[in-house]
């Protein structure tokens, strides 16, 4: 419980509570308004505790499932702190302008993630030395414009598990496309948008700063968390299969032993009734048995 208030007292803190103007609220979002102040709609920070606890526990199940969490924010106050966050965690991010059919069409924005990434080869390894001043100066250019846009996505090869908005009305294309993929989808949620559109929506004030800090990085230790769990479970799982192979080492080694000492113990009698039996044979043979040969 304790945690629960300190976490409502640093959203207080940070202005987390904080809605839009009556008059453009969204009557959807009637259950997470706590009050009316001057025409200002006032959320109510157990809903936006309860959102943040729902939404950090289900990132961190996905985290430590080893799927990749998308970041989306390209408000002006909130892409520094994105970006930030997400290559903390090693996430995909996008801060910047978001490219229609970045999830719907990955294959081709695969493709110009590759182009980006042969041109920074290019530059590096020294083969654009070839090329004229101006061509170089072209091909750096490029790079540039397209590592802004997909920098953040350069190292992911396959549509991410879930997708985390800051602001779900600006971004809705990004949410259009994640609905249609079937991706499970988070977001933060102000006074003025419907939460029904997220699976997981944060009730919270999407324009502060400091609002927007306090719930990313709360989300992102999250994933850090799952990160983290994932990484001793697989390390847990490394120890227990060189263990494994010790033991089985060890038990073919005695069965070795054993079927050597049988094949000894076997082959000592054996030569002993091949001896014996040996001879029987002979005795019991045709110029022995007495039988007379056939009369001609």
């Amino acid at each position: 419980m304790e945690n629960n208030t300190s976490l409502q007292q640093q959203l207080l803190e940070a202005g987390v509570h904080f809605g839009h103007l009556k008059k453009k609220w969204n009557p959807k979002m009637l259950p997470y308004i706590f009050a009316e102040k001057k025409g200002i709609h006032i959320i109510d920070l157990n809903k936006t505790v309860e959102g943040l606890q729902e939404s950090a526990a289900a990132l961190k199940a996905i985290a430590r499932s080893g799927k990749k969490v998308m970041f989306v924010a390209t408000k002006k106050q909130a892409k520094e702190i994105v970006s930030e966050c997400a290559k903390r965690v090693n996430m995909p991010y996008v801060t910047e302008r978001w490219l229609g059919g970045m999830l719907t069409n990955f294959n081709t924005v695969r493709k110009s993630v590759k182009k980006m990434q042969s041109i920074e080869k290019m530059l590096a390894d020294g083969s654009a030395e070839s090329l004229t001043k101006k061509e170089r100066l072209t091909l750096s250019r490029d790079k540039e414009k397209m590592e802004k846009v997909l920098g953040g996505i350069s190292q992911i090869s396959r549509v991410p598990a879930a997708l985390f908005l800051v602001d779900i009305g600006h971004e809705h294309i990004a949410l259009a496309e994640a609905k249609k993929l079937g991706i499970t989808t988070f977001g933060m949620v102000d006074t003025n948008c419907d939460p029904n559109k997220v699976e997981f929506s944060i009730p919270a004030n999407d324009d502060a700063t400091k609002s927007i800090s306090i719930v990313v990085n709360y989300l992102t230790a999250a994933i850090a968390e799952g990160l983290q769990e994932r990484q001793a479970d697989k390390d847990e799982e490394d120890s227990h299969d060189v263990d494994e192979t010790a033991e089985a080492k060890a038990a073919r080694f005695e069965q070795k032993v054993d079927g050597s000492e049988e094949r000894n113990k076997r082959g000592g009698g054996g030569g002993g009734r091949g001896a014996s039996s040996q001879p029987k044979r002979r005795i019991a043979g045709p110029g022995a048995g007495g039988r007379k040969p056939a009369a001609k």
